[in-house]
């Protein structure tokens, strides 16, 4: 069932018009090296990133919990993720990618550009999961909010979209936060693992895309973290404003 905010987003979306578009065709995503100020975000490569991801996904309390809403995982041990990964690695749609701190050099977990339409310049953003210690962590963010930037200006595409179990209130709220809108609930949309699927749907626009980025910008400057990393104003606060 959706939000209250949920269905405020909804129901305040601008209407944009049925504008004539002259572009035909939009670039893909393939060879995609996105460098952030703490993040890198790059193709996955399984024999260089099976280890480390592994130790990641599996560090932590509750680690299997990161795959309940996943068509994937848990993973029973390393061989097994690599497995997986190798396949990943092959998949041009789902374009599969890894999350590297910059710093440390460690990885934080995947994601992926997916459902890619370069004919009509849509995409989505999705595949998404964080090891416990980047999650509700700035790293994690970052991440995101560099790939919604590539898709949307760096690749100048019209429309991103965000969709995932309807159950998944973790990664609705997170879709508001970043400063997607809620487009409504797709019913029986998937069997996953076995069980019925709902998806919510989110988007956002090339149009709505600079008051996000801007939004974005504004939350990850450093000057909006004290000394011990606690953010001052949240990204939440800083999107809702928007809507």
């Amino acid at each position: 069932m959706a939000s209250e905010r949920e269905r405020g987003s909804a129901a305040g979306r601008r209407r944009i018009g049925n504008a004539e578009v002259g572009q035909g065709h939009w670039d893909g995503f393939e060879g995609s090296v996105l460098t952030g100020p703490g993040i890198i975000v790059e193709p996955v490569d399984p024999d260089r990133d099976t280890t480390v991801l592994y130790v990641a996904a599996i560090a932590g309390e509750e680690s299997d919990r990161i795959w309940d809403y996943l068509g994937y995982g848990p993973f029973r041990d390393a061989d097994a993720m690599h497995e997986w990964l190798c396949d990943c690695a092959a998949s041009k749609d789902p374009l599969f990618m890894v999350y590297r701190d910059r710093g440390t050099g460690q990885l934080g977990g995947m994601g992926s550009f997916m459902e890619i339409r370069p004919a009509a310049g849509v995409g989505e953003i999705g595949n998404i999961w964080f090891c416990r210690a980047w999650q509700r962590d700035r790293r994690a963010t970052e991440a995101l909010s560099m790939m919604m930037h590539h898709v949307l200006e760096t690749r100048g595409y019209r429309r991103l979209e965000w969709k995932c179990n309807a159950l998944n209130a973790p990664s609705r709220s997170a879709a508001l936060r970043l400063g997607f809108r809620y487009e409504g609930t797709f019913l029986n949309h998937m069997i996953v693992k076995g069980r019925s699927r709902d998806t919510a749907w989110f988007s956002l626009t090339a149009e709505e895309w600079p008051a996000v980025r801007d939004a974005h910008t504004r939350w990850l400057a450093p000057e909006n973290f004290a000394a011990d990393g606690q953010q001052k104003v949240s990204l939440s606060e800083l999107t809702r404003a928007l809507w």
